[in-house]
Parts: C-alpha cells; structure tokens; sequence
C-alpha cells in the first residue's frame, strides 16, 4: 500500500529522514515512536506532501505523493489544530469535509451517529466555534473528520495526547476497528508507548530520522521499547 524508497530530507546541513526503505502493506495498523526530533513528524509530513523529500520517494497506493494528488481521495489524516478551521463550529465542519470528499449532509450525519460515544455529548449541539474549544475536544473533531470519505488511509499524529483516559479507551477501540474490520490502513505517530503498542499490529521506531527498530507488536514489545528508550 505505502512504500518509501530511498527517502531523505535535509535542512540546511542537517538530515532529519533518512529511510532506505519501508514498507506498510494494506489494512495494518503502524506505529510510529521516537523522541523529539526523530523525525516523525517529516515523515507524516512527506506522506501528505506538505513538504517535498530531498531524495526519494513516497508511493501510496501506486501513486507518487510528490508527482500526483491521485492519493487525497483515499487517504486522509489528522496531524494538529491548523487542519482545523476555527471560526466554524463541529457541524459546519464535518459538512465541509464532507464536501471535499464528495458526501452529502445526510452521508456525514450517518458516519457521525457512530461516534456519539466518543463525542461524549460535548461536541455536536453545542453552538461553539472550533476554536472555543478545549484542545482534546478539538482533536475530537479532527479525528472523526479524518474518517469522512471511506478513506483507504488514516494518518493520525499523536492523537492520544490531550484526551482524557475515558476517550482514549473508546479512541483505541476505532482504530483497531478501522484496521482489523473495516481494512483501512492506519498510522499513528505517538510518545505513548502504552497506547501504541495496544493499537499497532507493527511498530517502527525512529532515531535521529533512521528507523532503528521495526517490531511486530507481542506480549514483549512494551518491555522492548521501554528498554530501547529507558537505556
């Protein structure tokens, strides 16, 4: 489904990627770890062509990231609030996602009704600006918007982080679903290595923009990635 080949990118004198080669076949669910500066967040960033590689390439789905935009109606993501647009609220913007991805009012209410759960009766209903509201619930409506369209691809980065515990459970629920029943291929970027290795069949770690470790998920690999970071 994905592959990198050859991938780096560069600022000024420094390399903060540098794959040789990776591969995340359809339907499974990633994790990707590392410390700051690892260089998750260019790779993310490389998937969705908001940056253009130094060398290499990204083919998703047969598609070129950097050559074609054929990949944007099969793969969706949420990275942080700047995909958001503060001055709608929840449902003006789940509408205009649905929009771009060709779904009408109806289409996007039913996909909606699903995660009433995880909305927790506080976002929908509410008469609040995007940005009036508290940063999880925020990350609440960029999720959700990110699985408008059927998407082949879910991108998501930290999305763990400024939830309460009662949505993490149900968040990790979704994307075990989304994977093991619904084939999507789902990949999410995270310092919790709790969270992740709950949620990924596979895990790869980075360090200083190399992958270091590629690990398929067991009852081991928690004591595994607390070693490699602890040490």
């Amino acid at each position: 489904m994905i592959t990198a080949q050859n991938l780096t990118k560069t600022y000024s004198s420094q390399t903060v990627l540098n794959i040789d080669h990776l591969e995340i076949p359809k339907g499974q669910s990633f994790g990707l770890v590392g410390n700051n500066g690892a260089g998750k967040t260019t790779l993310f960033s490389l998937l969705l062509d908001l940056t253009q590689p130094s060398t290499g390439y990204i083919i998703n789905n047969e598609v070129q990231v950097d050559q074609s935009e054929a990949w944007k109606p099969f793969t969706s993501a949420f990275i942080d609030e700047t995909f958001l647009i503060g001055y709608l609220t929840p449902e003006e913007y789940f509408y205009f996602i649905g929009e771009l991805r060709g779904r009408n009012k109806a289409d996007v209410d039913a996909l909606l009704s699903n995660y009433d759960d995880f909305f927790h009766g506080e976002i929908l209903g509410q008469k609040k600006y995007l940005r009036d509201l508290s940063k999880g619930n925020q990350k609440k409506v960029g999720i959700v918007a990110s699985f408008i369209g059927n998407p082949e691809v879910v991108i998501l980065d930290e999305p763990f982080a400024n939830l309460d515990p009662t949505t993490q459970i149900r968040l990790k629920a979704i994307i075990k679903d989304l994977a093991a029943k619904e084939g999507v291929t789902v990949l999410v970027s995270s310092h919790d290595l709790i969270h992740v290795t709950e949620v990924c069949e596979r895990i790869v770690v980075l360090n200083k923009g190399e992958i270091v470790k590629d690990i398929k998920t067991s009852t081991q690999t928690l004591k595994e990635l607390e070693a490699f970071f602890g040490g």
